[in-house]
This record gives structure tokens, C-alpha cells and sequence, in this order.
């Protein structure tokens, strides 16, 4: 069983700037494609970006593009998601999870609790 923790989120002012943390505290997250996802009131769940276990893949919804990163740090068995120039229509709640390939999406078996991100005008 694989337990994520998100962390990060809180009330930031439009144009300002979140790290998000996905961390397990009992696994190592190396051999894990983790993905960023959230959701927002009101609306589906959403897919945010994607890292692949090799790194070799990484993805991002259109909607963050040229404003997030996405990253690993295994020392840490941290994989972090960065945005900037935050919207106000970046509020939601965000969640990791982790599976085998960045493809199975919202299919992903292990998931956190989530993170409020909550932005400004």
C-alpha cells in the first residue's frame, strides 16, 4: 500500500507563485509515475501534469502550460509541482497519486487527501 501526503497549498494572490509536495512516508516514490490533479468546486477532477517513473515522460493540461514544472527529487522521495502566475481559476483542490505509467490518468490506484490552493483577485 502506498500512502500520499500532499503539501503546499494554502491563499495566494493572483500572479503569485505555489510549490506543491507529494511525498509517501513509508515507500519510496522512484519507481512511481506520479501525477498532479485537481479539482476545483463544482467540476471534475482534472489531470495538471505528469512525471514518469524515468522522468522520460512529463506532461501538463493546456490550462498550466509555460507555468508550471514539474519535478522529482528522490533524496527527498519528493515529486513537487511548481505554478506560477496563479489565476484565479487555478483554485482547486489538488491531489497526487501514484501508479505505474503517467497514462492510466484519473485511473491511478494510489491517491492523497488533496491540498487547498485557494487564489485571489
Amino acid at each position: 500500500q502506498l500512502q500520499l501526503v500532499e503539501s503546499g497549498g494554502g491563499l495566494v494572490q493572483a500572479g503569485g507563485s505555489l510549490r506543491l509536495s507529494c511525498t509517501s512516508s513509508r515507500r519510496s516514490l522512484s519507481s512511481f509515475a506520479i501525477g498532479w490533479f485537481r479539482q476545483a468546486p463544482g467540476k471534475e477532477r482534472e489531470s495538471v501534469s505528469c512525471l514518469s517513473a524515468s522522468g522520460g515522460t512529463i506532461n501538463y493540461a493546456d490550462s498550466v502550460k509555460g507555468r508550471a514544472t514539474i519535478s522529482r527529487d528522490r533524496a527527498k522521495n519528493t515529486v513537487d509541482l511548481q505554478i506560477s502566475d496563479l489565476r484565479p481559476d487555478d483554485t482547486a483542490v489538488y491531489y497526487c497519486a501514484a501508479d505505474d505509467s503517467c497514462g492510466l490518468g484519473l485511473r491511478m490506484d494510489y491517491w492523497g487527501k488533496g491540498t487547498a490552493v485557494t487564489v485571489s483577485s
